[in-house]
């Protein structure tokens, strides 16, 4: 947290109440921190417009049956891989870290083999990796909500012609959601 961040109480409060239940009103807020309800949104206002608070929505990957791949890479050209998957439905995050592995990489798709041949041919192969250490996230221990793509009009995932790759004609991948060759369930239009 950057050390110009001051919190006092009340925001510590606010956070912790936001927390427990993001639907929490505002009037529920005051009621409990013992504040009118105009200065606990001044407040909220506050700590949104500094970026401390905010509300992300997802989906809890295991109601949903998705799985969640953790990819660890040692990359020589960071940015370029946050480029080769900034479009990619399957792709949620990207962490830069310190150690042996500068980055980390966070994957969700319906199937583990899916998951696999995206890092097998697009971090495997590419020459910007030097070292993949590819991970599924068997449980977590709380609920873990994280931001699904789910409407994919007008995207393209990546350059690559799914029908052409070879993980996809022996049925190892389900395709890209964000084209026509796509054969799964979850992202499929009804």
């Amino acid at each position: 947290m950057n050390s110009n961040v001051r919190l006092d109480e009340k925001d510590r409060q606010i956070i912790t109440l936001f927390q427990k239940n993001p639907e929490i009103s505002q009037s529920e807020i005051a009621e409990i921190i013992g504040l009118s309800q105009p200065s606990v949104g001044m407040r909220i206002k506050k700590l949104k417009d500094r970026g401390i608070l905010s509300h992300i929505v997802g989906m809890n990957f295991k109601k949903v049956n998705l799985f969640l791949a953790k990819v660890e890479i040692a990359a020589k050209n960071s940015q370029n891989i946050i480029d080769t998957f900034s479009k990619c439905p399957f792709f949620i995050n990207a962490l830069m870290v310190s150690g042996r592995y500068n980055m980390t990489l966070l994957f969700m798709g319906e199937n583990i083999a899916t998951l696999e041949s995206i890092i097998d041919y697009h971090l495997r192969l590419n020459p910007d990796v030097k070292e993949v250490d590819f991970n599924i996230i068997v449980s977590p221990v709380k609920d873990l909500v994280m931001p699904v793509k789910i409407t994919l009009e007008g995207e393209r995932g990546c350059d690559l012609d799914c029908e052409g790759c070879p993980y996809y004609k022996s049925g190892r991948c389900l395709g890209c959601p964000a084209t026509n060759a796509y054969k799964g369930d979850f992202w499929r239009k009804d």
